[in-house]
């Protein structure tokens, strides 16, 4: 990786080794009465908002958590949080510099002071934001920060993902999670610094676009230098004179990147070749910025019923993943949790995760990027539909599509899932055109990746024919799924769920099918277990075992299914369908998963060709 990897950094497209991690002890008040901004509680100096933070909490742990030192799971719309930091931070490393203070994601709604002068607000409880707070800054070592976070628990306009409306979770939803469950830092940067960069490659023509936004001091012309090389090796060293805030630029890469070589340069789950990327802000030879960031050469898309990774076609083998944890809900409760949650969808055989009703971290993605993991990247859920409903999953999604662009293991965007948020979208035009716009907007900003309107059923546009179908017995999805016939008649006939998977007027043109959730199967040993009914349950560890491996050899028997996403990774709350406990620890043997998971793709025959390398362990990457 870059000479600028820094190991647990918030923002890992894009480092500099300088920051300063907020984490720790804040002060913490809740405002049930909705007082707080009457009385001005990010006044430091005013005695009311001083008493009012009358405890502590461990930050980015919501308050609902365990880890968070409070775990309140009652109904408390507004929370506040207050801590100090020091201006000196890093100071150093920035001449004439600007302080940013980022926030990886507060959920719901945010309002942010520093020294009593609001310097940010923010609406959408996934996504990050940021603010230059120099001019906040006093001249004094010590400042003050403040955050305010509206989370209204029952408002069903609001993405909330698996995060429950009730009181306490019911059938599949889950605690909640109130404002800050993502990292908060402070960076200082230059006058003029990188503030962005996407990346775009071309694995058929062998280059990589590069588009680079600066925050500028002035407009004096500059030059920004990009060099790649991948272990060690060097594929690029470019200069770009830049007289505004953005340049986009073409890089042709060595002959050798598109050659019959081409396989060391590409990546994929079984070879996850990233390119390291450093980039230089130039004044003469004054450096005025650097940051690293990385890249890789992957391509995606649909053809002829396949799903073509790299040009080839490619089985996919996802696990449903929810990444709750019940001593922190939504937030990594350690360092090194998301990582290892990585390790375990590749050590069970895996060659993806779908990561479901929850816009991750992106230290996750980061390291499915460095692991070889493909995502599928999903926007959680609103649950009533309306006007404001479609400007805030608009909104939102738009930062999601931003934030994770330049991801390489992201080949698949799912802005809904099962119809939430659209419950009427069967018969009502105006949710039908909200599919719609969502999916050709999301192609609109990324026309390189699949992109799936309405996951599992009354598909109204879709890349990917996607199907939930939890039935239990391999026979009867043998008998859906087997071949084309069987599957186009399950599709049009059948309708797993009760639910019409293809709405009137939609007809297939070829589009690859992929069985997004199935099994579900539930480890109940004493009878006693409470659990969501709606999954298959099985009574010991090898029935358990027996189940997972007729099922899964079930569908690579398919001569038509591309894929599928198995229901899932972990226990989690009342869903205890996981494959794994909620400890992560495994209730069968992961070597046995990983020798079913690595069969050969009946619809896929040159599957054969990594059946060997997905049967390996998961590697633990040395540096690129």
């Amino acid at each position: 990786m870059s000479d600028h990897f820094v190991e647990g950094h918030p923002r890992p497209l894009l480092t500099r080794p300088a920051w300063t991690d907020l984490s720790g002890t804040w002060s913490f008040a809740y405002d049930d009465d909705g007082t707080g901004l009457r009385e001005r509680w990010q006044d430091r100096d005013r005695a009311g908002g001083a008493d009012a933070f009358d405890r502590n909490i461990e930050v980015p742990f919501p308050p609902e958590s365990a880890r968070s030192g409070i775990g309140d799971e009652s109904f408390h719309p507004v929370v506040w949080y207050r801590r100090t930091f020091s201006r000196a931070a890093g100071a150093d490393t920035a001449k004439d510099g600007r302080l940013l203070l980022h926030f990886g994601a507060v959920d719901y709604r945010a309002s942010v002071w520093v020294n009593g002068q609001l310097v940010a607000t923010h609406e959408g409880g996934h996504t990050p934001f940021s603010a230059d707070i120099t001019a906040a800054l006093r001249n004094q070592d010590e400042q003050d920060l403040v955050v305010r976070a509206e989370d209204l628990p029952e408002d069903l306009r609001q993405p909330r993902g698996k995060q429950d409306w009730q009181q306490l979770p019911h059938v599949v939803w889950y605690r909640r999670t109130t404002g800050i469950w993502q990292p908060v830092w402070l960076e200082w940067v230059a006058a003029t610094s990188i503030s962005e960069v996407r990346w775009t490659p071309d694995v058929v023509r062998g280059a990589m676009a590069v588009t680079m936004r600066l925050r500028r001091s002035d407009h004096r012309p500059v030059r920004v230098r990009v060099r790649l090389s991948l272990r060690g090796e060097a594929l690029a060293d470019d200069v770009y004179t830049v007289d505004g805030d953005e340049v986009s630029r073409e890089i042709k890469l060595p002959t050798a990147v598109a050659s019959t070589g081409r396989r060391a340069y590409l990546w994929s789950p079984e070879h996850p070749n990233l390119i390291a990327a450093t980039i230089t802000v130039l004044d003469g030879d004054d450096v005025l910025d650097e940051v690293g960031s990385y890249s890789a050469l992957r391509s995606v898309r649909a053809q002829g019923g396949q799903i073509l990774l790299n040009e080839h076609p490619y089985f996919l083998r996802l696990v449903l993943a929810q990444n709750f944890w019940p001593e922190s809900h939504l937030a990594e409760p350690e360092a090194g949790a998301l990582r290892r949650e990585v390790e375990l969808v590749k050590e069970l055989g895996f060659n993806g995760v779908r990561v479901h009703q929850k816009v991750e971290d992106p230290r996750f993605l980061h390291w499915c990027d460095r692991l070889g993991v493909l995502v599928w990247a999903e926007m959680p859920s609103a649950y009533e539909f309306s006007t404001t409903t479609v400007h805030r999953l608009t909104q939102e999604w738009m930062e999601v599509l931003a934030r994770d662009f330049s991801h390489p293991c992201v080949i698949a965007w799912v802005p809904l899932n099962e119809s939430w948020g659209v419950p009427g979208v069967s018969q009502s035009a105006q949710q039908q055109e909200l599919v719609r716009a969502l999916f050709h907007l999301t192609k609109s900003l990324d026309p390189t990746r699949l992109v799936i309107g309405n996951d599992g059923w009354e598909h109204v546009v879709s890349d990917i024919t996607t199907v939930h179908d939890y039935s239990p017995d391999p026979q009867q999805l043998r008998e859906r799924y087997a071949d084309l016939a069987a599957v186009e008649a399950t599709i049009t006939g059948l309708q797993p769920g009760y639910r019409v998977i293809l709405l009137p007027g939609l007809t297939r043109a070829g589009e690859p099918v992929v069985l997004s959730e199935f099994g579900g199967l539930t480890l109940d040993t004493d009878g006693e277990s409470e659990t969501w009914p709606g999954y298959g349950i099985v009574t010991d560890a090898k029935a358990l075992l027996e189940g997972y491996r007729g099922l899964v050899e079930t569908l690579l028997a398919s001569t038509a299914l591309a894929g599928f996403c198995y229901t899932q990774l972990t226990d989690t709350l009342q869903e205890k369908n996981g494959l794994l406990t909620q400890a992560r620890r495994p209730k069968i043997n992961a070597a046995a998963v990983r020798e079913i998971n690595s069969g050969t793709s009946a619809a896929v025959p040159a599957d054969a060709a990594f059946a060997h390398e997905r049967q390996q362990a998961v590697p633990v990457p040395g540096e690129q």
